[in-house]
């Protein structure tokens, strides 16, 4: 048996989230079917971090193993020949038997993008949140320094949530006005259920000016999620990717093309 990862990039529009399920259509389903014609055998695929319903990603890694001799082309070609449009394998390569997609990662990468105009955007349908209104991207910035560091996170986990701890430690979180686009990126070791979404919708409140910049810290000290402004919507997030140590030789998660 080896083992091989690769690169997954879609968009989430039109899936019920990553992981497979009985009767619902899944990403994860779509490419360990497409997989599994290349092998000529079933395939399992473990990927970096599961996406829920419309949430999209640049970089979504995975890892599977097979006893299959294929060349990385022939693995690259033949998958996304048989995938869907919205998702597509970039690139694929062998890796050691130690490699574990979730659990070798050292980080995840994510990006919102909010576009804020009086007029929603037909062609901007699903790849990005609308607000109406205008926000201030630097008090935003400023209210968001207070989650950097290692947290509690209960204020900002999805009631559904399965993760042992809340606890996670969020390296940076950088947001910043480009044209009609409000973009919000954050780097974090693992993130929780519906975290970067909750984020999201509560510091919307601050750029809105219906909350000072101090009330996210004062959110993240409560630990109450009742306390926390509502989830934004799934379109506008994109699981950009992880990052692994350099001993696995992996591509880097992509710089974000969108916003431009």
């Amino acid at each position: 048996m080896s083992r091989w990862a690769a690169g997954v990039e879609y968009i989430g529009t039109g899936y019920n989230g990553w992981q497979a399920q009985k009767g619902a259509r899944a990403i994860q389903g779509e490419i360990e079917t497409s997989l599994s014609k290349v092998a000529n055998h079933a395939l399992r695929v473990t990927c970096a971090g599961r996406t829920d319903a419309g949430v999209h990603a640049y970089q979504q890694v995975i890892h599977f193993d097979t006893d299959s001799v294929r060349t990385p082309y022939a693995w690259l070609l033949g998958t996304n020949t048989t995938l869907p449009p919205d998702v597509s394998l970039r690139w694929v390569q062998p890796v050691a038997d130690h490699f574990d997609a979730r659990f070798s990662a050292s980080a995840r990468h994510y990006r919102y993008v909010i576009h804020t105009h009086s007029a929603r955007s037909a062609l901007l349908l699903n790849r990005v949140a609308w607000w109406p209104q205008q926000l201030d991207a630097e008090a935003m910035h400023e209210a968001a320094q207070s989650l950097v560091g290692t947290h509690d996170f209960s204020a900002f986990r999805g009631s559904q949530c399965q993760a042992n701890t809340p606890t996670r430690t969020v390296r940076h979180i950088r947001i910043k006005r480009q044209a009609e686009f409000i973009i919000i990126d954050i780097c974090a070791n693992a993130f929780l259920h519906h975290m970067v979404r909750n984020i999201a919708g509560t510091l919307s409140h601050v750029g809105l000016g219906k909350q000072p910049v101090g009330w996210v810290a004062e959110v993240l000290e409560g630990r109450d999620r009742k306390k926390a402004a509502v989830n934004a919507p799934p379109g506008g997030l994109y699981f950009v990717g992880p990052e692994y140590p350099v001993e696995f030789a992996l591509p880097e998660p992509p710089r974000p093309w969108f916003p431009g």
